[in-house]
């Protein structure tokens, strides 16, 4: 990899691109999006401020644990354009994010901890199905996985808990 001074203020792509590990098309593509911008020089070559390599490091984070990228856009328009963002304000940024992540969190256990009992998606096709879902009653409530899905049933002590057999 090609050092990069730690003053230079601009990069180009293909330096954006080796110091975050992101290929050129994908920045292009960032950049139409709106996700980052860059000026161009009188030779029409695009020059991303330092800050961009944090930037990208949090788009390909957020887009690892499955955000939207219209998600990722409005979070990073909240961040100064005219100047590096400060600690304090991706501070802010992820304070804005932690609900939506603790609901992530919580309903990746229930899918680790749940995915081998019934969720709720009216197969009925497990042993332990018609027992924690009779007749499919989770069906009444709507399409999707009842039980592991968060935004359907959120997590408090009386959600979730496999519904009466019925004689």
């Amino acid at each position: 990899m090609t050092k990069v001074a730690w003053n230079t203020r601009e990069l180009t792509v293909g330096q954006l691109a080796e110091r975050s590990g992101v290929a050129v098309s994908a920045l292009h593509f960032y950049e139409a999006k709106g996700l980052i911008t860059s000026r161009r020089t009188a030779g029409n070559q695009r020059r991303y401020t330092r800050d961009s390599l944090r930037r990208v490091a949090f788009i390909r984070l957020a887009q690892r644990i499955g955000i939207p990228l219209k998600t990722i856009k409005d979070a990073l328009s909240r961040l100064p354009d005219e100047r590096t963002p400060t600690r304090d304000d991706w501070a802010q940024l992820s304070a804005a994010w932690r609900g939506e992540l603790d609901d992530r969190i919580e309903q990746l256990q229930r899918l680790r901890d749940d995915l081998t009992d019934c969720i709720g998606c009216g197969c009925l096709s497990l042993d332990r199905c018609p027992v924690a879902n009779p007749y499919d009653r989770l069906g009444d409530e709507g399409p999707g996985a009842r039980r592991i899905d968060t935004r359907l049933c959120p997590p408090h002590p009386s959600c979730c808990v496999p519904p009466a057999e019925v004689p």
